[in-house]
């Protein structure tokens, strides 16, 4: 009779498929919402503007995402991790990268609605590009640093995910995780919530205030701030006091950010919106067009 697959330490055969399960949905939903996004700014010369480059990035970034989840989905499915310790280290940049590149890339949308509603002008191009490009390469730089000793990656308690490793607490960790969170969670934070602060201050003097300026800081503190907690515990504290199952509940959370993001930014965008739309039913946009 074959050997029982070892099941990872504080979980049992049903919370296993159940973690697999959520994340498979997460993973899905981010995919699709993402997908439909960026093909709709390919497809749609309309949405092709510096603005709506800055959320072509964030979903960029949110279908990094849902595709590491994806990857680890698959792997809670089949109850390990089949990739191997290099695998584990390329695991664990890809979906570091990815979600830098998310918070960084929510900092500069907000960053840009700022630019539109309070200077009235908009967006150029020789801004956006050089943002766009600033935020991946940074979020590349800070993500390859663990490769090259500076953090770690190793799995995550469920076993069948990687990311930065938060369980030695030593130094190395500590000087690492102060330093990229000043940079990469706390500065794009500040950027969110002082952007959509001054809007709020300007547009509603002027009784023109359209936007939600409280939403998307709620939102990064929300869907990053229980993984920050659960760093900041490892760093002053054991980790291994914390149940495995409640270390992964910030995994969790962040993965459906990607499909947060997309609802927020681009389906609650009626530019964005109506591209889709031209995209799933072009018959219709063609008849609107001829009219």
């Amino acid at each position: 009779m074959a050997a029982t697959r070892a099941l990872p330490a504080g979980f049992g055969e049903l919370e296993v498929l159940a973690m697999g399960t959520v994340l498979l949905m997460e993973a899905l939903s981010g995919l699709s919402l993402n997908g439909l996004t960026i093909f709709s700014f390919c497809k749609t010369p309309d949405l092709r503007t510096p603005s709506n480059l800055l959320v072509l990035s964030l979903a960029l970034a949110d279908s990094g995402i849902s595709l590491n989840a994806l990857v680890a989905a698959v792997s809670s499915l089949f109850r390990r991790w089949p990739y191997g310790s290099e695998g584990c280290q390329a695991h664990g940049f890809q979906g570091f990268a990815t979600a830098l590149a998310s918070i960084c890339g929510s900092a500069a949308i907000s960053w840009g609605r700022y630019h539109h509603y309070c200077t009235r002008k908009q967006l150029a191009w020789n801004t956006a590009i050089p943002l766009v490009l600033f935020v991946w390469l940074s979020s590349a730089f800070w993500a390859s640093l663990p490769l090259m000793g500076w953090g770690h990656y190793d799995y995550e308690p469920l076993g069948t995910c990687c990311t930065l490793d938060y369980s030695r607490g030593d130094r190395n960790f500590i000087s690492f995780l102060f330093t990229m969170a000043f940079f990469n969670f706390l500065i794009p934070l500040f950027i969110t919530l002082t952007s959509y602060r001054l809007m709020e201050h300007k547009l509603s003097r002027s009784g023109h205030l359209q936007v939600n300026t409280t939403l998307p800081g709620r939102m990064l503190l929300l869907g990053w701030g229980p993984y920050a907690l659960l760093y900041l515990y490892a760093a002053i504290a054991d980790v291994s006091f914390i149940s495995p199952k409640l270390q992964m509940v910030p995994a969790l959370i962040a993965k459906a950010m990607p499909t947060i993001n997309a609802i927020n930014y681009a389906l609650h965008s009626e530019m964005v919106y109506r591209g889709i739309w031209q995209c799933l039913s072009p018959q219709k946009s063609k008849q609107n067009r001829i009219q």
